[in-house]
């Protein structure tokens, strides 16, 4: 689409795989789609990314790029890169408007809010920078190329990291850095203890070289990569603008079809989900556009 018209049918927040992959769909429905990327991907520091079929071992940049180059085939599809800061209501839920950081104004019939989340590490020297790559979250993702070697756990969770160290005991040899051993329950601890995993109570100072644990007493080890499960947060306001329900977990509620508390308006991908997951995104973006085109045609129950 070269030219930038104010109406569209449905407007996407967010660029990457969910959004995509909802935007993909809506093309093939001959509708007209705007898409508003801000341009910062949650995988954005991962060198490769593997568990998508078709793009295994694919920098994450390439597959989005290629993704994107596929999507702007279709004439119907515009593409703007900015920062989405207000959304509402109008016409009593007939449509949505979106207002960009450049003073851009949009409006739809329906609005896909994609944007992901964004995560907050704890407050360790070393663990920002190598976020992504020596630092990860996702076992999945990532735990296959450790090659079973020795991975540290940093046990920021309210389990003390328990659930995310058992988890890790088919990926290599886990140690738990867990200062406070107490939060740890009696039965995670049992089978804590009954795959191996080394609990480490001395506090976890900082990171150092590729991933060595430098700890509060001097003593340092080495691992091969060290695991967090990070605090995740909506990437931007604009579900609560709208008045869209918010799950426990933070991310928007959204029912079987992604259609939130507020019709007309859907999220998918790790909004909806907080899943950090490549084909999970893909699937719930598809799922979230066909669900759309039905919600345009009065077929969505």
């Amino acid at each position: 689409m070269s030219a930038f018209p104010e109406r569209f049918d449905v407007i996407i927040v967010g660029g990457s795989y969910a959004g995509m992959s909802a935007a993909l769909q809506l093309a093939r429905a001959r509708r007209s789609v705007l898409v508003i990327d801000a341009g910062q991907p949650r995988n954005r520091n991962a060198q490769v990314a593997h568990g998508f079929l078709g793009r295994e071992g694919m920098p994450p940049a390439d597959i989005a790029a290629q993704s994107r180059a596929e999507l702007l085939r279709y004439p119907s599809v515009a593409w703007l890169s900015a920062r989405a800061v207000q959304a509402e209501v109008l016409e009593g839920g007939r449509r949505f408007a979106i207002a960009c950081d450049a003073g851009q104004r949009f409006t739809a019939r329906r609005l896909v809010l994609a944007y992901g989340v964004t995560d907050d590490l704890p407050p360790i020297d070393g663990l920002a920078e190598r976020w992504g790559r020596q630092v990860l979250h996702c076992p999945y993702c990532h735990g296959y190329e450790l090659q079973q070697g020795t991975l540290g756990v940093v046990g920021c969770s309210d389990d003390g990291g328990a659930d995310q160290a058992l988890l890790l005991c088919d990926w290599g040899s886990v140690i738990l850095f867990c200062h406070d051993a107490a939060r740890i329950d009696p039965a995670q601890k049992a089978r804590l203890d009954q795959c191996g995993v080394v609990i480490e109570t001395t506090p976890l100072q900082r990171v150092e070289d590729q991933a060595t644990a430098v700890l509060a007493d001097g003593r340092r080890i080495v691992t091969d990569a060290l695991f967090v499960a990070p605090v995740s947060r909506l990437a931007c306001d604009l579900a609560e603008q709208l008045g869209c329900a918010l799950q426990d977990a933070g991310c928007i509620t959204a029912d079987s079809a992604k259609q939130t508390t507020v019709e007309g308006v859907f999220a998918c991908g790790d909004a909806a989900r907080m899943a950090g997951n490549i084909a999970l995104s893909v699937g719930e973006g598809a799922l979230a556009g066909v669900a759309v085109h039905h919600s345009l045609v009065g077929l969505l129950d």
